[in-house]
């Protein structure tokens, strides 16, 4: 069958290589996120920080590529056209049966994370803005069927909270935050240093985005790695590395004590796969009752797993095993679809017969509340 008006709860934008430098002041030079040859031996495009390269350009380009991983297009011609053009996604969300689609960055990082290495705080103030406005502008081509996803300056509570009444009043559908603050010399998830910044996106109706890959991971692409297990196989064990770290981050989330004190908050696991929240979820209650929490944190008045299951979502692609056999086990109204495009294992070509095949012999109702409903409610579609 073909699910029409599909939420694709997970993708990207290709930033544009005049995205920063269209927008902030000269005045700052090499500081500003740019692009410029990467002086190696085969030259390509790459984005840098003064002389710091953070990533390539175009950033994160693998669909509709035929050459086999890592290579990558080299230029922004070479690239496909929906990555970084909004008229040109929609036409691919049409051919895929895709009514609306989250947006997530690239360059700065899943979790903004990148802007720490601009060591004037003016400047990462007006990277953070300057990446709000390019999305509300890269929408304009229909922006009800486009959630973009504000990144916020979580490192300088005060700037944050600005940026999220800015952000709401602009017109985003939710917050990027790190589900592992500390990694980057920030306070713990529990701490209530993060308190405003809850409030704030509470207020707003805004859920928090925990996307893989938004801490901190040394032994990712390192020359030792690579030189050891290649550069696919690195990413292979990267990859599934970082769903596992999300687990981690949730379960550090569920007994934090920020869901019982915010209780109209959501967080979405973005990225990390669903198979894992069973287990997650069932041993965290275990040891909640072995330890007896409630004697030390009096506030948790129900489950870990409850919390989660009121407040908290995951986001799915290719598994097949967890969307046949744990549905029940995770949560219906917990569960969203995504399609990570354009990233090198996204579903490209295939998003219906994927959805299809990993909801084979669901009921219709399940069916229509993972690929679209729970997604509505959440970020407040408005479904023609």
């Amino acid at each position: 069958m073909t699910f029409e008006g599909i939420i694709d709860c997970d993708t990207h934008i290709t930033e544009p290589a005049d995205l920063w430098t269209s927008r902030i002041a000269s005045k700052w030079g090499d500081l500003v996120p740019h692009v410029a040859e990467d002086g190696e031996e085969d030259s390509r495009l790459a984005w840098f920080i003064g002389d710091n390269k953070i990533a390539g350009a175009p950033a994160g380009v693998f669909a509709g590529w035929t050459e086999p991983f890592p290579s990558h297009p080299r230029t922004y011609e070479e690239a496909h056209p929906a990555s970084f053009d909004a008229s040109k996604r929609l036409e691919l969300m049409d051919d895929a049966g895709i009514y609306a689609q989250v947006l997530y960055p690239n360059v700065a990082g899943f979790g903004s994370e990148k802007f720490l290495q601009i060591e004037e705080p003016e400047l990462i103030l007006e990277c953070v803005r300057a990446y709000n406005d390019f999305q509300i502008e890269w929408i304009q081509p229909d922006p009800k069927r486009y959630i973009p996803i504000a990144a916020i300056p979580y490192w300088d509570v005060p700037a944050a909270l600005e940026e999220i009444n800015r952000a709401a009043a602009m017109g985003h559908k939710g917050i990027l935050f790190s589900g592992e603050p500390q990694s980057l010399g920030q306070p713990f998830l529990g701490d209530k240093h993060w308190d405003p910044l809850w409030n704030a996106a509470q207020d707003a109706g805004l859920p928090i985005s925990f996307h893989i890959g938004s801490g901190k991971f040394d032994d990712g692409f390192t020359p030792e790695r690579l030189a050891c297990d290649g550069r696919a196989a690195t990413y292979a064990r990267l990859s599934t590395s970082l769903f596992l770290v999300n687990g981690l981050q949730m379960n550090d989330l569920l007994l934090s004590g920020v869901l019982p004190r915010f209780p109209d908050l959501k967080f979405v696991s973005v990225e990390s796969g669903i198979g894992w929240v069973p287990f997650l979820l069932e041993s965290v209650d275990w040891h909640f009752h072995a330890a007896d929490i409630r004697l030390e944190r009096p506030e948790f008045e129900m489950l870990p797993s409850e919390y989660f299951h009121r407040q908290v979502y995951a986001c799915y692609w290719f598994e097949q095993l967890a969307p046949q056999h744990q549905l029940q086990d995770i949560g219906v109204d917990n569960i969203l679809f995504e399609t990570d495009f354009p990233h090198p294992t996204c579903l490209y070509g295939n998003v219906q017969e994927m959805a299809e095949s990993g909801l084979a012999g669901q009921p219709e109702d399940v069916k229509r509340k993972i690929l679209v409903d729970n997604a509505v409610d959440l970020y407040k579609v408005e479904v023609a």
